[in-house]
């Protein structure tokens, strides 16, 4: 739905996995094979694909101030099921976090758990200040995920010229009457 440029980083996996979910036409990628490839994910991984993904949700309408869209597992719970190690490069001593589980950690279709690969991306952001940043559209509709880049990071939809633009005319006809 959004007309914004994508996440930086792992964020970038993280939101794509929220996105697989259209709240408006319950159009669900991870339905079929093409939607789960970007992924890595087989039929089989997508009941915790779709556990994770409502709880990143959550989540990120909680970057943006607002409560979570249904009761969903904490996501500190299923992150804590992934563990992360260092991994340092010997030719340049180069490191970075990646799963335990030896997947490669922000690669979009990489083997290994979509949960590793996610925790992974998550403590990258941290490091990087950016977690914050990411954010769900306040669209009761929407809840899409999208990268706050505004400069005091007050962002609120997904895209202005949609749900902004929804949530103008709801207020402005409210007024109205």
């Amino acid at each position: 739905m959004s007309e914004r440029s994508p996440a930086p980083g792992g964020l970038g996996l993280v939101e794509t996995l929220v996105n697989t979910l259209d709240l408006e036409t319950g159009a669900d990628s991870l339905d079929t094979e093409e939607g789960r490839a970007p992924l890595g994910l087989t039929e089989d991984d997508v009941p915790a694909a779709r556990e994770l993904r409502e709880s990143l949700r959550a989540t990120l309408l909680a970057h943006a101030g607002h409560p979570p869209h249904r009761a969903v597992t904490p996501l500190g719970e299923l992150l804590a099921a992934a563990p992360l190690v260092v991994a340092v490069d010997p030719a340049d001593g180069s490191a970075a976090l990646a799963p335990a589980d030896g997947s490669a950690a922000l690669a979009p279709a990489g083997e290994g758990s979509l949960t590793a690969r996610v925790a992974a991306a998550v403590a990258q952001a941290l490091v990087a200040g950016t977690w914050s940043r990411l954010k769900a559209c306040e669209a009761a509709d929407c809840h899409w995920a999208y990268y706050d880049r505004s400069p005091a990071g007050r962002g609120r939809w997904c895209s202005m010229q949609v749900c902004g633009a929804r949530a103008k005319m709801r207020r402005y006809r409210a007024k109205e009457s």
